[in-house]
């Protein structure tokens, strides 16, 4: 059983994958965390993120860099979006995370092309959304809670630049895929996405 949950940064696609997984019983992949792994190594090896050569170099990024904090801070983020947009680097992560979507027993997995390139053969198919405004509000939250100084206009605009970067790369671009179900969590708290989600799951696995 394969899950495919797609959507933009702070939709609440990765709190709904990680509850899916573990009311399924599978494992889960955070895709985006791999990138934000190549993002954080060319800025570690002093690189180009917008440099295609320079991004492809950092998907060799060691193991243990996908335990560092920093992969989840806005800056990383940020650096994630810009070195997604490189065929190349898109290409170097396709099979790690096709082995881990086709291991026995299924998985969950979250990202940007899950149901449209990694696993477009997936059993369940999500689409995750939300305002802006609403995604930016839950990050500001969040950063507030960690002491950085940060304003829901700066948020607001990082969001909008992100999206556009996903929304129009040539290389697996940020779409809802055919037949996958789309979940609006604007106006809605962790354990109703959640519920909602899996209702969803439920709904397209008994068909």
């Amino acid at each position: 059983m394969i899950i495919a949950v797609d959507g933009p940064t702070a939709s609440g696609k990765g709190t709904i994958a990680k509850a899916l997984a573990a009311h399924f019983g599978v494992p889960h992949l955070d895709t985006g965390l791999l990138y934000r792994a190549v993002g954080r190594q060319v800025f570690l090896d002093g690189g180009n993120p917008d440099d295609p050569a320079s991004a492809l170099a950092a998907t060799t990024f060691p193991e243990g860099l996908l335990n560092d904090p920093e992969l989840r801070s806005e800056a990383t983020g940020g650096l994630a979006s810009r070195v997604s947009v490189h065929p190349a680097v898109r290409t170097a992560l396709l099979a790690r995370q096709q082995a881990f979507a086709n291991q026995p027993g299924g998985a969950v997995l979250d990202g940007r092309d899950i149901a449209t390139v990694i696993a477009p053969h997936a059993h369940a198919k999500l689409f995750v959304t939300a305002s802006v405004a609403a995604r930016a509000l839950r990050r500001f939250m969040e950063m507030r809670k960690r002491g950085e100084d940060v304003t829901r206009e700066a948020i607001e605009a990082d969001l909008a630049a992100r999206d556009e970067r996903d929304r129009t790369r040539a290389t697996a671009p940020l779409v809802q895929a055919p037949g996958a179900a789309l979940l609006d969590t604007s106006a809605l708290g962790r354990e109703a996405a959640v519920a909602a989600a899996i209702a969803l799951v439920e709904k397209q696995l008994a068909r």
